[in-house]
């Protein structure tokens, strides 16, 4: 699809790099109760709509549908076909490939089968600044475990495969360091979080990602979710439902 192209564009090269972390983009405040706790927190759980755009955190938050998540039976990572040959067929460069290159902020060098040297990266989960691609991965912001564990086991393999490559969506994949990648592993939000500036934008990626292919949320990683709203009443969420 047309919208799907960004990922495609070829990374803008900076004349001059800041020397403090991008300045994250401004959300506005989301109503509150009399108490001061945004209203919508306490509120009954809607059906989410196909679409939004910027909807306050707590009220997208609402949106997911609660979901207990068991033994995680029959979950292998070879069941989330990854990485596929990515959007621009015969560039050389995988799904993978494409996100770093997308997220570069110094755009690095395509030798021969997409070999990447040089550039630059901010790694938000962290937040600090790569310099090499082999530093870098892509994680899933939703992992593929976690996804399992949230509805992707009763889906097509073609949907897994599609999950796993999603490129449609500016955090369903993000170049991260492998260092807290690791850290993250297949945690969701009640057992992992990035740092501290990260959090708000975090949770918004995370809800939005959820909603975007209909996954559940179980009560631990709700409660989590909730007070991370408390603590960002002006983060907000976009997210377009896949089919």
């Amino acid at each position: 699809m047309i919208k799907n192209l960004w990922r495609c564009l070829p990374a803008l090269v900076l004349t001059a790099l800041p020397l403090t972390a991008p300045a994250p983009a401004a959300a506005a405040a989301a109503p509150v109760s009399a108490g001061g706790t945004p209203a919508a927190l306490g509120m009954e759980r809607a059906p989410a709509p196909a679409s939004a755009v910027d909807a306050p955190l707590f009220q997208a938050l609402a949106w997911i549908e609660e979901g207990p998540e068991g033994v995680r039976d029959g979950y292998s990572r070879t069941q989330f076909k990854h990485w596929n040959a990515g959007l621009i067929a015969g560039d050389g460069c995988d799904t993978r490939k494409e996100v770093i290159l997308a997220e570069a902020l110094l755009a690095p060098e395509v030798g021969a089968k997409c070999a990447l040297t040089g550039g630059r990266w901010w790694s938000e989960y962290d937040q600090v600044w790569i310099t090499s691609a082999s530093s870098l991965d892509v994680d899933h912001m939703v992992p593929l475990a976690e996804a399992w564990d949230s509805g992707a086991a009763s889906w097509t393999a073609a949907r897994r495969e599609a999950y796993a490559n999603d490129q449609g969506a500016p955090n369903s994949l993000i170049a991260v360091s492998g260092s807290s990648n690791r850290s993250k592993a297949d945690k969701d939000p009640a057992d992992w979080l990035p740092v501290k500036a990260d959090q708000c934008k975090y949770a918004a990626d995370w809800v939005a990602d959820k909603l975007r292919w209909k996954l559940t949320a179980d009560p631990a990683e709700r409660d989590a979710l909730s007070l991370l709203a408390e603590d960002c009443p002006g983060t907000t969420v976009s997210y377009e439902q896949v089919p």
